[in-house]
């Protein structure tokens, strides 16, 4: 099949510009912008195990989309004939990670510490506290599952930000939210708990493990601190290319003209998949939001 069928298959459209809900003037920024939120969606690693092959084959059709829209002349000749030449073989990738590693950086915990400060209580919140006030009918349950880092004690903040929005006239009142059943929030704060004092003792070991490595090659590299920074460099490079082969070697296949990258949901399709998994991910970083650890 072509891209262009492809991508008619899995999201229900050959319109390049409307699955990345772009113009199509769109500068090169903003075509990244939309390829990366596409494809953290359905990243095989974000998905059950049953959607894994599925979700690759949807990353190697935006990948081939990204490299179109991306490429002056690739991008003229589909504006103007609708067309993408699938014979193009220097489009291809060796690995679909390595388009994903060139295109986008790490992002350290750090870095999301600091996009946390700026989005809580941001216009941005706002805004998607009201999508999903609308999208779930007033579930609570639903609005954490698509508002980016808001926990239980959001709740009170919350409730006052939607109440703004009902008493305007933006958003209907659901009686769900203004009246929600005692039990049904007990269940969440005791699952939010739960969740909480996993990942604590998770981070607390993986903590004491660092310390142990530290320690480590700081014997190992007699007392310098020097050789101790640099030799820890060379460990997270060599683990992160590990995992890049692990991840290739998983998701890439044999071929190398079908190894390409990360992929999406068309929003039609994925309410048909909400009702088949029990997937709760960025369908908005999990479905539009930073996922809470686990492990």
């Amino acid at each position: 099949m072509s891209t262009l069928e492809l991508c008619e298959k899995y999201f229900e459209t050959r319109d390049v510009y409307k699955l990345m809900n772009l113009k199509k003037d769109a500068k090169e920024k903003e075509i990244k912008k939309a390829y990366h939120k596409l494809s953290l969606l359905v990243h095989p690693d974000r998905v059950p195990e049953e959607q894994k092959a599925e979700s690759t084959e949807k990353f190697k059709v935006l990948s081939k989309l990204y490299q179109v829209l991306t490429d002056t002349q690739k991008r003229a000749l589909y504006d103007e004939q609708g067309i993408i030449d699938d014979d193009d073989e220097e489009s291809n990738m060796t690995s679909w990670l390595e388009l994903w590693s060139k295109i986008f950086k790490p992002i350290s915990e750090e870095e999301i510490s600091n996009y946390e400060k700026e989005y809580i209580g941001s216009d941005l919140e706002r805004t998607d506290v009201k999508k999903s006030y609308l999208g779930g009918k007033g579930c609570i349950n639903y609005i954490m599952n698509h508002v980016p880092f808001m926990k239980v004690e959001d709740e009170p903040r919350i409730k006052v930000v939607v109440g703004e929005m009902i008493a305007a006239g933006e958003v209907p009142e659901y009686k769900i939210f203004t009246e929600e059943p005692a039990a049904k929030r007990n269940k969440r704060h005791k699952k939010y708990a739960r969740e909480s004092k996993e990942a604590k003792v998770i981070k607390e070991r993986i903590e004491r493990r660092k310390q142990q490595e530290d320690e480590a090659e700081l014997e190992a590299s007699d007392g310098d601190l020097e050789q101790m920074i640099l030799a820890r460099k060379n460990k997270r490079e060599s683990t992160y290319n590990s995992l890049m082969d692990r991840l290739l070697e998983k998701y890439g296949g044999e071929d190398v003209s079908e190894t390409v990258d990360f992929g999406s949901l068309d929003k039609k399709k994925k309410k048909k998949v909400k009702a088949a998994t029990k997937q709760q991910t960025l369908n908005g970083v999990k479905r539009g939001r930073v996922e809470k650890t686990k492990a």
